[in-house]
Formats: structure tokens, C-alpha cells, sequence
């Protein structure tokens, strides 16, 4: 059971169209989704955040990514957070954080949720099996 230990789950819509690069061992799918959050201020006033979130996704997850998703799509997503570092053209070190999705359900009732759910579905009963996870 480690890979429940980081594990996000996120409901959003995609920020912008998924920019897809392709590689020898595969496709690289990379978006964003907000989430906000509302508070209560100390002075009594509602407040709402947003946070926006980097999305990763390779492989078989890239091609539906790259098939299905739009920018404007609702979507709920699983995966879990990544942390990487890179230095950029001023030879200065940057990190990044980004959520690596191993799954995602198109919430969308235009656009066929049913068919990506029951997709979904089957193939997160198949990636369990592989884990061993009993559900």
C-alpha cells in the first residue's frame, strides 16, 4: 500500500489546451487545473483563493490526454505529486512541483462521460491487479 501514502485527487477544469511532446518511449502530456478554495478573512469577509496546478501525464495516459481533453474540460484526476529541478537559461536552479496523473475521468456529460468512466473503470482494475491491490 505505499503508493497511497502520495496520492492527489483533483476535480477541475483543464487551464489550457494539453501541450503533447512526443519521444522515442512515448508521449509527454502537460497541463494545468485550478482549484479554489474559499475562507472566511479575519475580518469576517469571504475570501477565494485559486491555486493553480501542473499536470503531467506519459504513455498510454499522454495518448488519451492528447485525444480526449480540451481546454475547458471538467475532469477529475489521480496521481501523485512529483518534485524536479532544472536549471534554466540564466545557469540559475529552479524547482517544480507537478502532479503525475495515472488516471483521469472526463466529468464532462457533452462529451461522453459515461464511455471515459466505464474505460476508466477497466483500467484502473487492471493497473490494481498489476499493484496487487485487492480493490
Amino acid at each position: 500500500m505505499s503508493n497511497l501514502r502520495n496520492r492527489v485527487q483533483l476535480i477541475g477544469h483543464v487551464g489550457q489546451a494539453p501541450e503533447i511532446k512526443t519521444f522515442e518511449s512515448g508521449k509527454l502530456a502537460r497541463f494545468s487545473v485550478p482549484t479554489n478554495e474559499s475562507y472566511k478573512s479575519a475580518t469576517g469577509e469571504w475570501k477565494e483563493e485559486t491555486y493553480w496546478h501542473n499536470v503531467v501525464a506519459w504513455g498510454p495516459i499522454a495518448e488519451r490526454v492528447e485525444k480526449t481533453l480540451q481546454k475547458g474540460s471538467f475532469i477529475m484526476l489521480e496521481g501523485k505529486l512529483t518534485h524536479r529541478e532544472y536549471t534554466n537559461d540564466k545557469n540559475e536552479k529552479r524547482y517544480i512541483t507537478e502532479v503525475r496523473i495515472s488516471n483521469f475521468v472526463l466529468l464532462d456529460k457533452k462529451n461522453g462521460a459515461e464511455t471515459i468512466l466505464s474505460q476508466t473503470a477497466v483500467e484502473t482494475e487492471a493497473a490494481n491487479a498489476e499493484d496487487g491491490l485487492p480493490f
